[in-house]
């Protein structure tokens, strides 16, 4: 795949302005040239009187001004070229998170929303739908940025017709690293984040702006993302290497004296760092310098990542002394971890200075924190891994993050891979919203196995510890694997004992069973497009995962009952999703019905392991480029079964009407911001009901049969009351009252579901 290629331009950034006094004596700065706009100018006063009518003007803070060098100096990439050292200076998001810093300290503005308890139906109010865009897969109008898209009013007349009032944009800010003067890729998707400024392969900041204009226009939100755990090998990496000031102080890195660097692997030629052995690990945390061995190794693949640590070739700092590095990436080697608890909280002021940036300077209204759960490491017992899951620090940090968010008036989600423990821990006084980790992979099992029981299983642990439906982010595909890690079983109640098929087993035991039949029903023989990605999941689009759940072995040969029957289990995952409280949440992949890509055509990206990019393929959206071959980013252009929205919108039973159908039912009941009150037993494996209570104390119930067949059976609860009648949100008919037994009939097809509202007796007889 053809990689974004950033304006040579657009990187190289002259120097800031506003250092601080300590750094302007110790090391004198770089005038920069004036510009239209300097950091002391009013914003432009349409943005603000639209998005902020009662903030002073001053609380949008600025970021640096930046300037061009006409060219390149061809000098040493180390610390004593002080050319260069300024030259990484004035692009580091350490720099423009301290200049923020300054314009918004002492402002009275800062202090006008409460911020120190979550707030999700709140959250869940102000953008109850969202749709997910991921910017590397997303084609546009031909010499159209992918931001100017999203900011279309078509676009989001579309939107508006379906019910979608959120827009997550997915990470849109220079990504990747630098190395000497040039750029490097993004190594996962832009979540190496390296800067504050809009990665000019995406569109421009002014874009951006017009896209939060166009939202709020159509009732909508934007939500941009931060990366509180990791950033690129970008300039303030490079200036950590350097052992710069602040710098080495963002990060986890150990500075290996000369005299031990036997210890450490070489570094391959043409590679700044290389993945340290489990021996060499061991024998830096001997030696004192590491804490070593994690909780888990995540991205996991031989010769490539064995451990979390990676070593540094050698640099020459700002004294001129060689140094090597021992540095920590939970993720890739590209993706350095930052320090929460350093003395400078050099890492703490970058991450927050980002936050502000999106909210205030570019107008997003929440941010995603993407894995955020791994914000705190200790060393632990001899012999025993270290502390990296589930740490206290992760909380007060996520704390901090969701509470500074909430103080500027916005709102946040957090991406939480850990045990349900962890998740409802983490949301107690950190982010508003979590990613629903708890029954994503549960609901994918119910529909492979026409059983429900391990989606109910987690339910109803969900409720039992604590976590309130409301507060989850409910989604069908994003740009990640499908899941199926099952922490909360394989981790953290690995030796407890649950009840599943009849059977007494361990978490451990669940978690196998569960992972062993994903893997045997949607990838191999049964399911040859799809793939597993290590050991977190598998490589599908929902369509793809479907289409080896329903026992499609080639998609080329597809038929049309086929398709139809994947349309219809489609809409029943979105039902699932979007029948219950929270945030629902739904991609362009789902919009259009893309399949997985075939993995030549993605093949150099895929032979790191990283077998994600099949489910990333390109989308037309809108169908505004009909003859496009791959998106601007190069992404290959992937099979639609559904079509554009345009097209859809004129057919009555095309997904998205479909979905508009859900999405109105949603609306106009409440159901996302009710209370989940029930997760009965069922008469049938293969149906699911949810009892939720509206905010007016009414009662309406959710089934869906997740199963091939039809399903004709009592539904029963402690919370139905006798007498009440059963109404049918759908079809807008009365069809059943509920018996002395809490219960009534209900039939359902393959793959189909209701919503139905419950009409109490008492209240009945009043109206009468």
């Amino acid at each position: 795949m053809r990689e974004p290629v950033v304006n040579e331009s657009a990187a190289e950034v002259g120097a800031d302005p506003a250092e601080t006094q300590e750094e302007t004596q110790e090391e004198p700065q770089v005038e920069p040239q004036e510009s239209e706009e300097t950091a002391t100018e009013s914003p432009e006063i349409t943005f603000d009187e639209q998005f902020y009518p009662a903030r002073p003007k001053a609380l949008r803070p600025i970021a640096r001004r930046r300037q061009f060098f006409a060219a390149r100096p061809s000098l040493e990439f180390d610390g004593l070229n002080k050319t260069y050292v300024d030259w990484l200076r004035n692009q580091s998001m350490l720099g423009d998170a301290n200049t923020m810093a300054r314009q918004l300290s002492g402002q009275a503005s800062m202090w006008q929303n409460s911020y120190a308890r979550p707030n999700p139906r709140a959250a869940v109010e102000r953008a109850p739908v969202w749709f997910t865009a991921y910017p590397l897969s997303f084609i546009t109008k031909d010499g159209q940025s992918f931001l100017s898209a999203l900011g279309d009013p078509e676009l989001w007349d579309a939107f508006s017709q379906i019910g979608i009032r959120g827009l997550h944009t997915g990470p849109v800010k220079l990504a990747g690293g630098i190395r000497g003067w040039s750029q490097t890729p993004s190594v996962d998707g832009h979540f190496d984040r390296i800067s504050m400024a809009i990665d000019p392969a995406f569109g421009t900041e002014e874009e951006f702006r017009q896209m939060c204009e166009v939202a709020v226009e159509h009732g909508g939100t934007v939500i941009d993302d931060i990366v509180p755990g990791h950033t690129g090998k970008g300039a303030d990496f490079r200036l950590a290497e350097m052992n710069f000031r602040d710098y080495p102080g963002i990060y986890h890195m150990v500075d290996i004296p000369e005299e031990d660097w036997h210890l450490l692997p070489d570094v391959p030629e043409n590679a700044d760092s290389v993945n340290i052995s489990p021996e060499a690990e061991k024998a830096l945390q001997e030696a004192g310098y590491i804490i070593g061995r994690l909780q888990r190794v995540i991205f996991y693949e031989p010769g490539v990542k064995e451990t979390n640590w990676s070593a540094t070739k050698p640099i020459i700092d700002t004294t001129g002394k060689k140094r090597r590095w021992v540095y920590l990436h939970y993720f890739k080697a590209g993706q350095p971890s930052i320090n929460w608890l350093d003395p400078t909280f050099a890492g703490m002021r970058l991450v927050v200075g980002d936050a502000l940036h999106s909210l205030l300077d570019l107008g997003t209204g929440a941010l995603r924190l993407d894995a955020n759960g791994f914000l705190g490491v200790e060393k632990s017992a001899e012999e025993e891994p270290g502390w990296s899951e589930g740490h206290p620090l992760s909380e007060a940090a996520n704390q901090l993050i969701g509470s500074m968010i909430r103080k500027v008036g916005g709102f946040s989600f957090q991406e939480l891979n850990l045990t349900i423990d962890d998740i409802k821990s983490q949301s107690e006084s950190g982010p508003d919203l979590s990613y629903d980790f708890i029954t994503r992979p549960a609901y994918h099992y119910a529909l492979v196995t026409g059983d429900t029981e391990f989606l109910r299983l987690t339910l109803k642990l969900a409720m039992e510890i604590g976590v309130d439906q409301a507060s989850l982010v409910h989604a069908l595909q994003n740009h990640d694997e499908l899941t199926y890690e099952l922490l909360h079983f394989a981790a953290g109640h690995r030796e407890d004992i649950f009840e599943l098929g009849g059977e007494e087993l361990t978490g451990a035991e669940v978690a196998e069973k569960v992972q062993n039949t994903m893997r045997e029903r949607l990838t191999g023989e049964n399911g040859p497009y799809n793939a597993v990605f290590t050991t977190n999941g598998i490589a599908c689009t929902t369509v793809s995962f479907l289409m080896a759940a329903l026992g499609v072995k080639d998609p080329d040969a597809i038929t049309p009952e086929q398709e139809s029957q994947v349309l219809d289990a489609h809409v029943l995952l979105s039902m699932y999703n979007a029948l219950q409280p929270g945030v629902f949440a739904l991609s362009g992949w789902d919009l259009t019905g893309i399949t997985a890509l075939d993995r030549q055509t993605v093949g150099e990206l895929t032979s790191q392991g990283d077998t994600r990019w099949i489910n990333r393929g390109a989308h037309d959206l809108m169908g505004t480029s009909p003859d496009a071959t791959t998106s601007l980013a190069g992404m290959p252009r992937a099979r639609s079964l559904y079509g554009p929205l345009p097209e859809q919108l004129k057919d009555s039973k095309s997904y998205a009407r479909r979905l508009q159908q859900i999405l109105a039912v949603r609306e106009a009941s409440g159901i996302a911001t009710s209370t989940l009150l029930d997760v009965p037993d069922v008469s049938n494996k293969g149906l699911l009901v949810l009892v939720n209570q509206l905010a007016d104390g009414a009662l309406q119930v959710t089934v869906l049969n997740f199963s091939d067949q039809d399903i004709a059976g009592s539904i029963q609860s402690s919370h139905l009351v006798p007498g009440a009648t059963v109404h049918d949100l759908f079809s807008g008919e009365d069809v059943g009252q509920v018996d002395d037994l809490g219960s009534f009939f209900l039939e359902l097809r393959p793959f189909q579901g209701t919503a139905l509202l419950l009409k109490d007796p008492v209240e009945e007889d009043v109206t009468e």
